[in-house]
């Protein structure tokens, strides 16, 4: 007789915890909490290479697949982790024949430049244990920079911090804030270290979700707009629809998805041509465009000029 699902509590809303604004400081650093959730690959589902700004940390509660880092293929399977940081190109698979779970998050470290209280404020922040947070928050993210891109199991069960948060947010738990916060600080730590009531509180904020949406997939953009995007293929890494997609870019941007899309393409050749030698080749293929030619057809409908043009005027005016 097989197991219960440790997670089935999350099927009934898995996303719960994205809808939430959750952000908070801890020791000197700001956390942004992009995404926080159970998600499911079909048997034979294919996420293609991309990378992000910040962090983002797997988790494999069920199932198995495979993961591409940095050019080399490892196989997962359940109580398996892996950290993929700043810039970490990565594809995931789910197997051909069995589907695999996966615990997402997504988080984003601010570094918060705030003057240190000196004299008697200062000996009385210590006293309350505040430069050992900083000390720690320190190490661990020093560490997580550090951390192989390789998976790991998960030795300290750093997965389970996720149904902690969750039924704290689903029960309305008194300092369900914190509660949350506290676990998301302790899937950082126990990733690390797989390495080497009755009173009710106030409801947290919910986000913007149009906004937040809008956030994201401009963000995905800018990360990845070298390679090939689709309309389609940022709502599935959105869990929406392609139409509610393009509806939230006329939103927010008064602009279509593929306008805005080469919007950002046109920025990055424009400071190609500017600051490199690149030949119009060398800089579609870079930008995403699919070939010189085209690159050449939209960068001149869009600036009047030829890029060959604009890079040698402004060598002439410089």
């Amino acid at each position: 007789m097989s197991q219960p699902f440790y997670f089935e509590p999350m099927l009934e809303n898995p996303t719960a915890l994205d809808r939430l604004d959750l952000r908070f400081r801890w020791g000197s650093y700001g956390i942004r909490v992009l995404r926080c959730h159970l998600t499911s690959f079909p048997a034979g589902t294919v996420i293609d290479f991309h990378h992000h700004s910040e962090f983002e940390f797997h988790y494999i509660p069920s199932g198995k697949g495979k993961v591409i880092l940095e050019g080399v293929t490892h196989p997962l399977q359940e109580g398996m982790l892996y950290l993929t940081g700043p810039g970490v190109s990565h594809r995931q698979e789910a197997d051909e024949h069995e589907k695999m779970d996966e615990l997402c998050l997504h988080v984003d470290f601010v570094k918060l430049d705030e003057a240190e209280p000196t004299g008697d404020a200062g000996r009385e922040a210590q006293s309350w244990g505040e430069a050992w947070e900083i000390a720690e928050a320190e190490a661990c993210v020093k560490q997580l920079s550090e951390l192989p891109h390789i998976p790991a199991f998960d030795r300290q069960e750093a997965m389970k911090c996720f149904l902690v948060a969750y039924e704290a947010w689903r029960d309305n738990q008194l300092g369900q804030y914190t509660i949350i916060k506290q676990s998301i600080i302790q899937m950082l730590l126990r990733t690390i270290g797989a390495y080497k009531a009755d009173h009710h509180g106030l409801n947290l904020p919910a986000r913007d979700m149009k906004s937040y949406r809008y956030q994201l997939a401009v963000q995905f953009i800018e990360d990845n707009f070298g390679r090939p995007l689709t309309l389609e293929g940022v709502a599935e890494r959105l869990q929406i629809s392609s139409r509610q997609l393009q509806r939230i870019f006329k939103e927010q941007a008064n602009i279509s998805f593929s306008e805005y899309l080469e919007q950002v393409r046109l920025k990055h050749v424009c400071a190609e041509l500017l600051q490199t030698t690149m030949t119009l080749e060398k800089i579609a293929e870079k930008s995403g465009f699919a070939s010189s030619n085209y690159l050449h057809y939209v960068f001149k409908k869009a600036h009047g000029v030829t890029p060959n043009r604009y890079r040698d005027r402004d060598r002439m005016h410089g």
